[in-house]
């Protein structure tokens, strides 16, 4: 993961927010929704987020109206950002893939 593309990325508005709100996989206009987001500004955020390797196209699901929706999960758990006198490291922990599926099973279970 780039140091610089994650940055940038997390220093664009709405974007935090969509990584916190992404712990379960959501839909962009779930997103937009919960977030007060405009429809097509989230949509950009989600191309930025996916591209910089913090979000991840977890799934497609039916929605009620019979379309297929692409629906959003959060790539990491943690990232630090240190600055030093004249440079800056930035350190992602990635979601372990267990977790994941630990996830996925207990949403399942609970939605029955």
């Amino acid at each position: 993961m780039e140091s610089d593309r994650t940055l940038s990325a997390l220093g664009n508005e709405y974007n935090p927010d969509i990584l916190r709100a992404a712990d379960e996989p959501h839909s962009a206009q779930e997103f937009s929704e919960m977030l007060d987001i405009p429809i097509a500004t989230c949509y950009r955020r989600i191309e930025e987020l996916t591209a910089a390797g913090l979000l991840e196209l977890h799934d497609r699901v039916l929605s009620d109206e019979h379309r297929r929706t692409n629906v959003y999960r959060r790539e990491v758990d943690e990232i630090v950002v240190r600055f030093e006198a004249d440079d800056y490291t930035v350190s992602v922990t990635e979601r372990p893939e267990v977790k994941n599926k630990l996830d996925d099973v207990w949403r399942k279970i609970t939605q029955d």
